[in-house]
């Protein structure tokens, strides 16, 4: 009866320094698992539909989709790879060993470092066609937007290595007993990161932003006064009252959301403390900056009509007639 005891209780009975399975009342892990999946899985439909419909459709092969198209890819491995991971391991032990969990931990942070990355490229990428709309084509020309693509990329695989040097040299150095999968980055390195992973960027954002949401009101006004001239004040009010909603709209979204799903991730480094991610855990933080890939494709792609018409042509079947790819959207 112990023994049953103990091999329900401990992931690996036989061992002295083996950690007690995770447990989790029926009905909370029931709406976990519940939760997660539907989470994990709108995910991976959402931003698959992203990456469809620009590689599909001739007429979206532009810079702008083409900076759109990396942020679905690093957005849908997060759904594809990272949550179902975390989803098996919450009322289970981590028996894969230490070297694939410090590989794991790494992909995660490479993702999610692609994923930041891609947002502060759409801002500069937004911030050039509305501020310098006549040099845009010139700046802004495809093959310097795929280096930056593939850049963004190399750098984030890079600056991970880095930071985690110690966790792939000694995988499972955190670890405090075995079944687990536990990375601690020390919060010098985690203030590092904070800074370039958080800070840097969505300070970049915000001012981007900001200088779109400006120009965006003074081409507003502009409208309006020449309106106005042509004695038109009703339609001038309108349009002029639309463009600045929409510019506030997208600058507050774009900060607000990324600050909401990053920010709890972040708050051991803001205290000087160490942080702890564990694969098995269902931290909030862990998922709130995970969620952030589900909310991705909403915030870039749902506010483009092409999107909202391709989402019609894929989930219809139309994409597979012939010369669908020529369509305009």
């Amino acid at each position: 009866m112990s023994g049953s005891l103990d091999q329900d209780v401990f992931c690996y009975p036989h061992l002295n320094s083996s950690c007690r399975k995770p447990t989790h009342p029926y009905v909370e892990a029931m709406l976990i698992y519940v939760l997660l999946s539907c989470v994990s899985l709108i995910t991976v439909a959402l931003n698959l539909l992203v990456i469809i419909s620009i590689a599909h459709f001739r007429q979206l092969h532009t810079r702008t989709n083409l900076l759109l198209l990396s942020l679905a890819v690093s957005d849908l491995l997060v759904g594809l790879v990272l949550m179902p991971v975390e989803i098996i391991y919450i009322e289970s032990c981590w028996n894969l060993g230490d070297i694939v969990c410090s590989s794991y931990y790494l992909i995660d942070y490479i993702i999610t470092s692609a994923s930041v990355a891609n947002m502060v490229l759409i801002s500069v990428d937004r911030y050039i066609a509305i501020c310098d709309p006549l040099n845009y084509h010139t700046k802004v020309t495809m093959k310097r937007t795929k280096s930056c693509i593939l850049l963004c990329w190399l750098l984030s695989v890079v600056y991970r290595m880095v930071i985690m040097h110690d966790q792939l040299k000694h995988p499972g150095m955190s670890n405090t007993c075995a079944g687990e999968c536990v990375v601690i980055i020390h919060f010098i390195s985690g203030a590092i990161d904070l800074v370039c992973t958080f800070v840097i960027p969505i300070l970049i954002i915000i001012v981007l932003y900001l200088r779109v949401f400006v120009v965006a009101v003074s081409q507003a006004r502009a409208t309006r006064s020449h309106i106005l001239s042509a004695n038109m004040p009703q339609m001038g009010n309108v349009t002029a009252k639309k463009k600045e909603l929409k510019a506030a709209g997208t600058l507050g979204i774009v900060v607000v959301v990324f600050l909401v799903c990053f920010c709890p991730y972040y708050v051991p480094s803001l205290l000087g403390e160490d942080t702890a991610v564990d694969a098995s855990s269902v931290d909030v933080e862990i998922w709130l900056a995970h969620f952030n890939s589900c909310l991705n494709p909403v915030i870039y792609a749902f506010f483009y009509p092409w999107f909202r018409k391709s989402i019609k042509l894929i989930l219809t079947m139309q994409i597979v007639k012939p010369g669908s790819r020529d369509w305009k959207m």
